[in-house]
């Protein structure tokens, strides 16, 4: 068979994440409606939606779901890594870019400058090189302030703002266009938010003393952005919130993205008193039907990042519940032809068996797993429908 048939006939049977265009430009029109809610910036000028299109644009493929947002509109995008920045810049993609992560590795700093993504400044070794890179290229690097307020993670920390503001005067070829930090409880703590968002506001203020330049400021992400209007500042940094899958309660009408299509690979009869899966946690009580489909935890199949997000109270509430999963069996069901199909036994990594009895379901008819997109392989097909 030529080479040509054999790709369409593999690119009809691959599994398939789904993202429907319609629903998306729901989310958006709805963030920028709520956005131009709380006004303009301090300048008069309309607050600035940073897109967040990391981790592979949350799934939805970083290259296909920039594009959209840019139809839609959208032209300032913040990734966490220079394989990202360097990806959308080779797909053509010329709107601002910044680089979330900040770094002290020269070759790291000189591809990102010569792509023309927008720095993050985060240390005082962070400064060093990039302020030798704008000497060496005779040039202005373009740069964004980033504020630890209580994240850990990259940034000055915001009570050492005298060594910060000394370590910021000696900057000699960086150009300031934006000062920020990141919230790392916005979804469930409000007074540890509220602490961080007074520190940063302190330190915005002896940067101004010190006559540094600030650029534009920006602090929320998605669920300050839903939760807190008064924390808007210039910009905000808008991520999950356009999946319409957030932590906290959903405001503003926000629809969830993305659903993964696959179809029954096999259809099988199972004795009385047959195991189904790792562990032999479920067997069958019965002679059953049941179909095998080819998605599993690799796909995003029940997959959740509860666990990693929340308070130790969270941890351990989790915790009991996949105790509570694991002996009680509990129930999670899939569609097959529309039809709720309850899955069988563990998720195994790229399958799933499914109860089909008293059920018209044969090989090949389309399954419907409604899944979280930042999870599923990248390697699986998007499509824009």
């Amino acid at each position: 068979m030529p080479e040509s048939h054999t790709g369409r006939m593999e690119e009809k049977n691959l599994k398939t994440l789904v993202i429907e265009k319609e629903d998306l430009r729901h989310n958006i029109e709805q963030i920028k409606k709520f956005a131009s809610k709380t006004g303009n910036d301090d300048k008069g000028n309309p607050i600035t939606i940073i897109a967040v299109v990391k981790a592979n644009g949350y799934g939805l493929g970083i290259v296909e779901y920039t594009k959209y947002l840019i139809d839609q509109g959208i032209s300032f995008f913040a990734v966490a890594t220079v394989e990202e920045a360097l990806t959308l810049r080779k797909a053509g993609i010329k709107e601002e870019i910044l680089m979330l992560s900040s770094t002290a590795i020269k070759e790291e700093v000189e591809i990102l400058v010569q792509n023309n993504v927008i720095l993050t400044i985060g240390s005082k070794e962070a400064v060093k090189v990039a302020d030798q890179i704008g000497e060496e290229q005779n040039r202005k690097i373009r740069a964004h302030l980033k504020i630890d307020t209580g994240f850990g993670r990259y940034g000055f920390v915001y009570s050492n703002r005298d060594e910060m503001v000394e370590v910021l005067k000696t900057m000699k070829h960086i150009q300031i266009e934006g000062t920020y930090s990141h919230f790392s409880s916005s979804f469930y703590d409000d007074n540890y938010t509220k602490k961080q968002f007074q520190r940063f506001i302190d330190c915005i203020e002896v940067l101004k003393i010190n006559e540094i330049e600030r650029g534009i400021l920006h602090i929320c992400n998605s669920s300050a952005f839903l939760k807190f209007p008064n924390m808007h500042l210039n910009a905000v940094r808008v991520g999950s919130a356009f999946l319409g899958r957030i932590s906290c309660q959903n405001t503003i009408g926000l629809k969830k993205i993305a659903h993964l299509e696959a179809k029954v690979s096999e259809i099988k009869t199972l004795p009385k008193g047959f195991n189904i899966g790792y562990s032999n946690i479920y067997t069958t009580p019965k002679e059953m039907k049941v179909a095998i489909v080819p998605c599993g935890y690799m796909n995003g199949v029940n997959v959740k990042n509860d666990k990693d997000m929340f308070r130790t109270v969270d941890k351990m509430r989790y915790l009991l519940e996949s105790i509570k999963a694991f002996f009680k069996k509990q129930d999670k069901y899939v569609k097959i032809r529309g039809t709720n199909c309850k899955i069988l036994g563990r998720i195994g990594t790229y399958h799933v068996v499914c109860d089909i009895e008293q059920k018209e379901i044969k090989v090949g008819d389309k399954v419907d797993f409604a899944i979280n997109p930042k999870f599923v392989d990248s390697g699986i097909r998007r499509e824009y429908r």
